[in-house]
C-alpha cells in the first residue's frame, strides 16, 4: 500500500463476508479496507459479486428474500449488521447511485429535496440552500437553477444521473456508491460524471464498481478485482494502489484479466 493509505482512516471494513442469495453462496471471504475521502473501483467480469458486494455495503441486499451474510462490515468501526442497526440512517450516511439514472416523476427541485424531507432534516435547514448547494456539487445547477420546476424526467441521461449524485448529496453522506454510473452515457456525458467524482471525494469516500478497465485505471486511488471461485462464488483476488494493479498485479488471474486474456 502507498504511504497515503497510512495518513487515512479506514471508513469502511470488510472482514471475512460470505454472502448467500438462498443456497447459492454469491460471495466468499471477501475482506477488504475502504480508505477514507478515496476513489475504491471494483473490477472484473459480469456475474462475479462486484454489486453484491456494493450492496453489502449499505444493505440493500436485504431487500431480497433469502438473502444473508456472514463476517463483519464496520463502518467507522462499527458493524453495520447488528440488529439495532438503523438501515434507513445507514443507507443516508451511505448513498447509493444506480446503473440507470433513476429520477422521480418530480420537478428537479423536489427530486433533491426528497431525502431531507424522508429523515426529517428540512424542519431545521432552508431546503432551496440545500437544493442549490447539492445541484452545484454536481456541476448541475447552472443547466437548472432557471427551471428547478420542471420535469426531472425530461433532463438529457447525463444531467439525470448527476441529478441522482445530487439527490444523495443532499443528505450528506459519509459513502457513495456507485454502481456502473456511466454505462448508460455517452462519452461526454462519462467524462462529466468522472470530473466530478474526482471533485467529491475531497468530501466523500466513494466506491464504484465499472466494467470499464480504463475508467477504474482514470479515475480510482484502489482496485479490488473479482473473479469466480472453484464453486462459482465471487471471491476479491486482489486489492492494491490502482497503478500498482495494473503495473504490477501480483496474481497471475489479474494480469490475465488485466491484458485481455480472459474475462
Amino acid at each position: 500500500m502507498s504511504l497515503d493509505a497510512l495518513d487515512r482512516a479506514t471508513m469502511i471494513d470488510v472482514q471475512h463476508v460470505d454472502f448467500f442469495y438462498g443456497t447459492r453462496q454469491a460471495l466468499a471471504d471477501v475482506s477488504a479496507e475502504i480508505t477514507e475521502h478515496r476513489i475504491t473501483a471494483l473490477i472484473g467480469p459480469s456475474g462475479c459479486g462486484k454489486s453484491t458486494f456494493l450492496r453489502c455495503l449499505n444493505r440493500m441486499n436485504d431487500t431480497i428474500p433469502g438473502a444473508r451474510l456472514q463476517g463483519q462490515v464496520l463502518l467507522d468501526g462499527q458493524s453495520i449488521y447488528t440488529p439495532h442497526t438503523d438501515v434507513v440512517s445507514l443507507r443516508r450516511r451511505v448513498g447509493m447511485v444506480f446503473q440507470r439514472p433513476n429520477p422521480f416523476p418530480q420537478s428537479v427541485f423536489d427530486n433533491v429535496a426528497f431525502g431531507p424531507r424522508v429523515v426529517g432534516t428540512d424542519r431545521n435547514i432552508d431546503l432551496s440552500q440545500v437544493v442549490e448547494a447539492s445541484l452545484k456539487a454536481v456541476d448541475l445547477w447552472d443547466e437548472v437553477k432557471d427551471n428547478l420546476r420542471q420535469d426531472a424526467l425530461r433532463l438529457s441521461l447525463g444531467q439525470q444521473q448527476r441529478l441522482c449524485i445530487a439527490r444523495v448529496l443532499a443528505v450528506k453522506p459519509q459513502v457513495i456508491l456507485m454502481d456502473e454510473p456511466c454505462s448508460a452515457l455517452d462519452p461526454i456525458s462519462t467524462l462529466k460524471i468522472e470530473e466530478l467524482m474526482r471533485m467529491l471525494e475531497r468530501e466523500y469516500t466513494i466506491v464504484i464498481v465499472t466494467h470499464n478497465m480504463q475508467q477504474a485505471a482514470r479515475v480510482s486511488d484502489y482496485t479490488g478485482f473479482f473473479w469466480l471461485d472453484a464453486q462459482r462464488s465471487g471471491v476479491l483476488v486482489e486489492f492494491d494502489d490502482t497503478a500498482a494493479i495494473f503495473t504490477r498485479p501480483q496474481d497471475a488471474r489479474t494480469e490475465d484479466y488485466i491484458t485481455g486474456r480472459f474475462g
